[in-house]
């Protein structure tokens, strides 16, 4: 393989451990926040221990996730150089602006953790996340328009190949910015409602009954629940956006090779070298209402686009695996729902909690579908329109060592990870905690 391949797997390597932590990150503090609240009304001491335990996990994964997010920073400027000359005095600001929003964050994230019961009044030290909130909403907000811009460039004029009427605020609120920030920010809260779910369904399903995990699932699992109709209600609204201003992404998402009306929504199956879909599971007129509406509207196919520029078309799977593992999560978590409020036995069944517990891998994997989606579904551009992937990278012949030391790095970090967050909790199980309050409660009267 050449530098651009090892810059482009490197870089993949990257994101894809990132992903991971910035997704924790920006999605587990409104749960804590709600989990606080809801103990501080109820005066539940279930849901202040939620709040207190998630917050101590939630902090490894952020100090982990500036380690992959510095890492990325440094790969930019590495790996990608001619893209830097080219588009960094656009990308600059909100890069500046999401290192201060993530300092924001874990300010106050530090003085969240260590003023438990410091306050005479308790609800003060509630107040403490809602800039930890804000902190990691605007972080995500502003990385997300770096690549929004990477998809559809704006707030420049291009003249003899330099760039004047530089406009950074245009270029961060470019096209793709409202629906893709939306998305980031719904499939996080997501992802993190049903990961959480999946560590209080594991306790359950080996046979720990407490009372704190059935709380934390139920309360968990319905905020999950929403985000993910939110989620696919902003899913539909992107899909809108593509056909308008990426058509050829859409098209390779949905192996659409022929522009016309009644398009079907194709899932699956398998493309001939003559691109023709054979196995594949197709909805009629799915596509066509999905993008204007109604059952007949015209869908732009890859026949209309220049050969060279057609993404990778085993994006096609991506799109399925991310759509589909939605579908299941939010009709899962319904079912959850009402089988709750009906009270129905299955949903205490062993069998039943495994699906639970599988609910937070299946929306990692969905998450990274999505991103992986999301950057082969833009090549062969890195700046769609203006710069190809191949231009933009190093042509430097040693990427491969930086490959192989991330590989180390990340292997480390992960594992590192997993040992910590398993003694934390380990250590401290719900059952010793729970006694501790309630002796310090015994003591204080």
């Amino acid at each position: 393989m050449d530098s651009v391949e090892f810059s482009r797997y490197l870089t993949m390597l990257t994101l894809s451990v990132h992903v991971i932590f910035a997704t924790v990150g920006v999605g587990i503090p409104i749960f804590i926040a709600i989990a606080h609240w809801l103990g501080l009304k109820n005066n539940d001491e279930h849901y202040l221990l939620m709040a207190k335990r998630w917050a101590r996990g939630y902090t490894v994964t952020v100090a982990v996730g500036v380690v992959t997010g510095t890492a990325i920073a440094l790969q930019l400027a590495v790996l990608w150089p001619r893209f830097m000359e080219f588009a960094g005095q656009l990308v600059a600001l909100p890069l500046f602006m999401e290192t201060f929003a993530f300092f924001f964050e874990a300010i106050f994230l530090g003085i969240y953790l260590y003023t438990w019961d410091r306050f005479k009044n308790p609800k003060l030290h509630f107040y403490l996340l809602i800039p930890v909130i804000i902190g990691s909403t605007l972080s995500a907000v502003f990385i997300t328009s770096v690549n929004a811009f990477m998809n559809t460039p704006v707030g420049f004029t291009l003249l003899n190949g330099e760039l004047t009427n530089i406009q950074p605020l245009l270029a961060i609120f470019n096209p793709a910015m409202p629906t893709k920030v939306a998305h980031v920010l719904s499939s996080a809260f997501m992802t993190s409602g049903f990961l959480l779910v999946s560590i209080a369904a594991f306790h359950m399903w080996r046979g720990n009954k407490h009372v704190y995990h059935r709380k934390a699932i139920s309360l968990t699992i319905k905020i999950a629940l929403i985000f993910s109709i939110a989620t696919a209600v902003i899913g539909d609204l992107s899909g809108k956006f593509l056909a308008e201003y990426q058509p050829e992404k859409l098209a390779a998402a949905e192996w659409h090779f022929e522009t016309g009306g009644e398009a079907p929504l194709i899932l699956f199956g398998v493309l001939t070298e003559t691109n023709e879909v054979k196995y594949a599971i197709k909805i009629p007129y799915a596509l066509s209402f999905m993008v204007n509406s109604n059952l007949t509207g015209v869908v732009t196919g890859l026949d209309d686009i220049p050969e060279e520029l057609h993404p990778p078309y085993q994006v096609h799977y991506l799109f399925d695996t991310m759509v589909i593992i939605g579908i299941w999560l939010t009709l899962l978590s319904s079912f959850y729902c009402l089988a709750l409020f009906r009270n129905w036995a299955i949903i205490r069944r062993r069998a039943f909690r495994f699906l639970l517990v599988c609910s937070g891998p299946l929306a990692l994997i969905a998450i990274e579908a999505g991103w992986w989606f999301a950057e082969l579904g833009r090549q062969p551009w890195i700046l769609r329109g203006f710069m190809k992937t191949a231009d933009g990278a190093t042509s430097s012949p040693h990427v491969w060592i930086m490959f192989i030391a991330f590989i180390v790095l990340y292997v480390i970090l992960i594992i590192g990870t997993g040992v910590v967050l398993t003694r934390i909790f380990k250590n401290n199980p719900v059952e010793k905690e729970l006694a501790k309050l309630s002796m310090d409660k015994g003591g204080a009267l």
